[in-house]
């Protein structure tokens, strides 16, 4: 009998990391992608191994990269038949004004956080048709509903993410494929290592809740998002304690 397999972009670090473990725990089979962090990638799979009768797929590439992500599905087919669960959660910031930004900054942040969407949903897509049933989550941003000062690229990135969502699920709900994505608001992770202490006491008062949400947090809700009734697609949910 197939195992239920997600595949998750960006996975060693972040709400990637921690969804990978969310989705073993729950006895998902994982393929896993990373593009500069293969080592540490690969421990945390060999660790999951340990902990849980998984098994796992570590693809180490440019998610943005045609070639890459046809060769990616191309092992997903032989080690699992094909993905049930994609999760498009790669995905790199840019903060500067736009009349400083170069043309290859802006192309690396389209590259990385839309051009992968794109190419991932269009690989993972035709297995699901043919099981007519799957279930695409979108990681997005606040930014990509409401636009950020000096993230103009960001913003513009996963604006263009959630109006996919939205697109993409119209056309394969026909098909029993669900296609939601999450708009993160401050989550612990990397992306938001830069801020000084001052100013991540400054940015929680902002918040209602009161904190900023840890990873694991994050990663439980994705996790509920993937098991929600069939009939919730083409959503962007927020996620954000309560903050815009």
């Amino acid at each position: 009998m197939k195992r239920n397999t997600v595949l998750i972009t960006g996975a060693s670090r972040g709400i990637g990391r921690a969804a990978a473990a969310a989705f073993a725990e729950n006895g998902y089979d994982l393929v896993l992608n990373c593009l500069h962090s293969a080592s540490e990638l690969e421990l945390f799979s060999n660790d999951l191994k340990k902990r849980f009768p998984i098994r796992t797929l570590c693809c180490y590439g440019d998610i943005g990269d045609a070639d890459f992500v046809r060769a990616m599905f191309h092992q997903t087919a032989d080690f699992c038949g094909g993905i049930d669960i994609l999760i498009n959660n790669a995905g790199i910031s840019h903060i500067g004004l736009l009349s400083d930004m170069t043309y290859e900054e802006w192309e690396a942040i389209l590259h990385t956080n839309l051009t992968s969407v794109f190419l991932c949903c269009k690989y993972a897509i035709p297995y699901m048709v043919s099981q007519k049933s799957g279930k695409i989550i979108n990681i997005s941003s606040d930014w990509g509903l409401y636009g950020a000062s000096c993230e103009t690229a960001y913003s513009a990135t996963k604006g263009g993410v959630n109006a996919f969502t939205k697109a993409l699920a119209k056309e394969l709900a026909p098909s029993n494929i669900q296609v939601n994505a999450i708009a993160y608001g401050v989550i612990d992770t990397d992306m938001n290592a830069g801020l000084t202490a001052e100013e991540q006491e400054r940015l929680k008062e902002e918040i209602p809740a009161g904190y900023f949400a840890k990873p694991t947090e994050a990663a439980r809700f994705l996790y509920q998002l993937a098991q929600a009734p069939n009939y919730l697609t083409g959503q962007v949910i927020s996620f954000d304690g309560g903050w815009i």
